[in-house]
């Protein structure tokens, strides 16, 4: 019998003990009900029958890292040794070593589990493609998992045919994501293609299209082409579905904690890593002039350096608002796409907030999100909650900012709150925290923090997280340590 290194919650045991030997499974587990353990845990217990040899691990840019650094080390057992490579696109000698270790059989350790974590976006590229490819053809008996499958939803994209001729190279493959339907059941093909052409037995997209999907031909000029009106017979695809899926909500986990933390990393792009250098390089010379030491100024260039990495900057307080390109309104939308449910979102910036409204307005309808900040209308603020409240009100997104709507008022309707930026005041981030946490609410709340990597931003999410009030800590000694 499998002995794991950390406890499984009742649900995560029953998802693990119904699917674990299945050639194939699907985990429908919304974010925060620890559906990555689960996935460790098979790679443990199949590697220690012998069916396994390798494991291939395909995962969205912001959390594939989070499986080479907190998931893997954190659940599969000390007794299992392991070789586990990160991707990355610039092939150095040392890297091209690492890779022939991981892949190659008369190089890779005896008795060891090897792993490779790809970002889903490298399945794009010949060379990542390519990579994938080979690793699996060199090691047949391996597990090929997919986290948040609805990344290869698009039939027509080429990481998802990539993906689905990895998948047909692997001796087990798994999906993983909250709410593998987004936009419609249609969604649901090319994941569970992925898995295997018998999860759903259709010999194409078409034939799936034409059992499930309501058409209708519609004329535009001289062309003709045929749109999906409806759907039907989806009870039949729910009960097929069931076949060979987990399906697990965050309201049904009573076994839970109240509060789940997660983080989801985002890279700067090279315009804002470039400013944010050029940034903290003028700060530390400040420094060393001893022109910077107060509180005030201190603060100031942390803020200034955070909205670098939030995407925008501000040189001083009489310069417009510049927009910086940047990679965090994709992940949130990317967050916000694997989840169902309401959710809140919250943002320092005004300037962040604004941009939030907008792209989730253009995703979901003007009807699907509020923002409630400085510029609220007083006599709007109370029906935003109301609306937010109501389970059945089309009003999914809550954009609010901490210092305004932090405060005073219920959002227990949310099982999920996102923070795309946060101040760098402790009490600010604990009253917000509390929204959705609170007398009323019934589920487990997860917490999602993004983050850029190596900059203030991770540095003030860490404090918070430990519960630190900044403007303590940046003065004196410290003082360095926070710009560097």
């Amino acid at each position: 019998m499998y002995s794991f290194k950390t406890q499984p919650y009742e649900h995560q045991q029953v998802a693990f003990d119904s699917s674990w030997k299945a050639p194939y499974h699907a985990l429908f587990m919304e974010m925060g009900t620890g559906k990555t353990k689960v996935i460790v845990d098979t790679m443990g217990a199949l590697f220690e029958e012998g069916d396994i040899t390798h494991a291939l691990v395909v995962a969205p840019k912001g959390v594939f890292d989070n499986w080479v650094q907190l998931e893997i080390p954190a659940h599969l057992p000390e007794r299992i040794k392991r070789y586990v490579v990160r991707w990355q696109p610039n092939f150095t000698k040392k890297y091209k070593e690492e890779l022939l270790d991981v892949a190659v059989p008369v190089r890779r350790a005896k008795d060891t589990l090897n792993v490779l974590v790809m970002n889903v976006e490298a399945l794009s590229t010949s060379k990542g493609a390519g990579a994938a490819l080979r690793f699996l053809e060199l090691n047949p008996k391996s597990i090929m998992v997919v986290d948040e499958s609805t990344t290869i939803k698009n039939r027509t994209a080429s990481r998802t045919k990539t993906i689905i001729k990895c998948g047909e190279r692997a001796k087990y493959s798994r999906i993983l994501t909250g709410s593998p339907v987004t936009k419609s059941p249609m969604d649901l093909f090319t994941q569970c293609n992925f898995l295997s052409p018998e999860a759903l037995n259709f010999k194409s997209y078409f034939s799936f299209q034409h059992r499930y999907a309501v058409m209708r031909k519609r004329t535009m000029g001289r062309k003709s082409f045929n749109e999906i009106v409806s759907f039907q017979r989806l009870e039949e695809l729910s009960a097929k579905l069931d076949k060979f899926s987990t399906r697990v909500l965050k309201e049904d986990c009573l076994d839970l904690p109240a509060k789940v933390y997660v983080r989801r990393k985002v890279e700067m792009t090279t315009e804002q890593r470039k400013l944010y250098v050029q940034m903290k390089e003028f700060a530390l010379a400040q420094l060393d002039d001893g022109k910077l030491a107060t509180t005030v100024n201190v603060l100031t260039q942390i803020m200034r350096l955070h909205q670098i990495s939030c995407g925008h900057f501000q040189p001083d307080d009489e310069a417009p608002i510049e927009s910086l390109k940047n990679n965090r309104l994709e992940e949130l939308l990317n967050i916000c796409e694997e989840n169902s449910g309401k959710s809140i979102i919250w943002a320092t910036w005004t300037h962040d907030i604004q941009a939030i409204e907008t792209a989730l307005a253009k995703a979901y309808g003007e009807e699907s999100v509020a923002s409630y900040y400085g510029a609220t209308p007083q006599e709007e603020r109370q029906e935003i909650v109301r609306r937010f409240q109501d389970p059945n009100d089309p009003l999914r997104f809550f954009v609010g900012q901490p210092s305004t709507g932090g405060y005073g008022i219920t959002l227990t309707e949310a099982s999920t709150v996102v923070y795309y930026s946060n101040s760098y005041n402790l009490e600010h981030r604990i009253q917000s925290e509390d929204r959705a946490h609170r007398i009323g609410q019934t589920k487990s709340v997860t917490y999602i923090d993004l983050y850029s990597p190596g900059t203030i931003d991770e540095k003030i999410t860490g404090a918070l997280r430990d519960k630190i009030n900044l403007a303590g800590q940046v003065l004196g000694e410290d003082l360095v340590e926070w710009l560097v």
